[in-house]
């Protein structure tokens, strides 16, 4: 009989790989990761796989190939329906697994804000296939442009990404670059001077939950790359043709990328008295309110803290410290040996184009091009494998002195005869 404890964690995101990878190779513990995609997503360049900068397995990360020499861990490609507390089982599309503790770590999907419109219309950027989607609407464009030219609508015309976070920043400012450098060559007979890139916050400056520095450099570096920022507006409804803001402002748009807010990835079966913000309620072990053997850790776990008493914020530092946190808490021998969870705020960043990035540390913050080598760096560390750190370093490299990418494909599903 095995008596290794049992443990299933639900999601395979920063916040489950780093747990998994920390419980990798123990032999009192026995772990199973349930997703349903077979891979790793590294979230921070989504935004580069949108605007054609990089290929999807550059950033995607089969989890059997992580784990192919850890002997206590198990992968299991499915989607999880509902947990059953009492009984100590997860319900899944394709089966039924038991275990000892389960840690809940599905992290956030794009948050709508009940707009179902909204929803059927516009772009999300969660997942690798949404970036692809993107990709592919956005290429399709120009296709299109090039046969109508001045005939095609307005709408063709106009890109429009909602939300001036990072994400909306960052991909702001890749498809302004690609409008000046890349589609001129790519379209040498076609006038771009009419595509609008077009940017709409909700605040009156982008990124503000940075610094004062940071809003207003990355203001100044969007605007220095044509796009159009729409500040103080709130988006009421898109009906795939027009976009309407509260104000009675309408931006006429047939690609509209929606990067205004996150929710929570709620799964049914535990107390809703406990989901606070759609996350759920954990002490500071992470363990979720009212359960014994359940924890939650990352964006979809909701922990007051000193701190933090409005909860942590929705970054992949919390998810990955709170994962590292919670394992080795499990790997401790009594239970009065845990530790509680503080988060310590490493600082955020964002790039806005080639020369172009915010940083904001703790201790010192800076613009410019030493900030995008800073950002540029970073983000290659944290990329997992050799392979992939190569492959997007070089794509980097070459994107960097010849203004160009070769990764302009579109990949659509062909439609199968009645």
């Amino acid at each position: 009989m095995d008596k290794r404890d049992k443990i299933i964690v639900i999601g395979g995101g920063f916040a489950g790989l780093k747990l998994a990878r920390m419980l990798s190779g123990r032999k009192d513990q026995k772990v199973m990761i349930i997703d349903k995609v077979n891979h790793h997503m590294f979230q921070p360049l989504f935004y580069q796989l949108a605007s054609g900068r990089i290929e999807p397995s550059n950033i995607s990360f089969p989890f059997r190939k992580i784990f192919q020499k850890s002997k206590n861990i198990q992968f299991r490609m499915t989607e999880v329906k509902e947990i059953r507390p009492e009984e100590h089982r997860v319900i899944c599309e394709d089966g039924t697994f038991s275990y000892d503790k389960l840690v809940i770590a599905t992290g956030c999907k794009t948050n709508f804000f009940g707009n179902t419109h909204m929803e059927e219309m516009a772009y999300g950027m969660k997942n690798t296939q949404e970036a692809i989607n993107i990709r592919n609407k956005i290429l399709l464009t120009f296709e299109k442009l090039i046969i109508e030219k001045s005939r095609s609508a307005e709408g063709n015309w106009n890109i429009v990404i909602v939300g001036s976070g990072p994400t909306g920043v960052e991909l702001a400012g890749a498809f302004a670059e690609m409008k000046k450098q890349t589609l001129p060559r790519d379209y040498p007979k076609m006038d771009f001077s009419k595509l609008r890139i077009i940017l709409v916050s909700a605040t009156e400056k982008p990124l503000s939950v940075m610094s004062k520095e940071a809003q207003e450099k990355s203001e100044l570096y969007l605007k220095q790359l044509g796009v159009e920022l729409v500040s103080g507006e709130i988006v009421t409804d898109y009906d795939g043709e027009n976009l309407k803001m509260q104000s009675g402002m309408v931006i006429p748009s047939k690609n509209v990328i929606w990067a205004a807010g996150v929710t929570g990835n709620i799964i049914p079966g535990l107390n809703p008295d406990i989901i606070v913000r759609n996350r759920y309620t954990v002490d500071r072990f992470n363990k979720v309110k009212g359960y014994e053997d359940i924890y939650a850790i990352g964006d979809i776990a909701y922990m007051e803290t000193p701190k933090y008493p409005q909860g942590h914020p929705q970054v992949a530092n919390v998810a990955i410290n709170q994962a590292k946190n919670l394992a080795e808490n499990f790997l401790r021998a009594q239970l009065s040996q845990w530790k509680e969870y503080e988060y310590n705020d490493q600082g955020s960043m964002a790039t806005i184009g080639k020369h172009r990035a915010v940083v904001d540390l703790p201790k010192w913050k800076f613009q410019g091009t030493f900030a995008w080598y800073f950002w540029m760096f970073l983000h290659l560390m944290l990329i997992l494998g050799v392979r992939n750190k190569l492959a997007i370093f070089f794509n980097w490299m070459w994107s960097y002195f010849n203004k160009d990418s070769s990764l302009r494909l579109i990949t659509v599903q062909p439609k199968k005869k009645a």
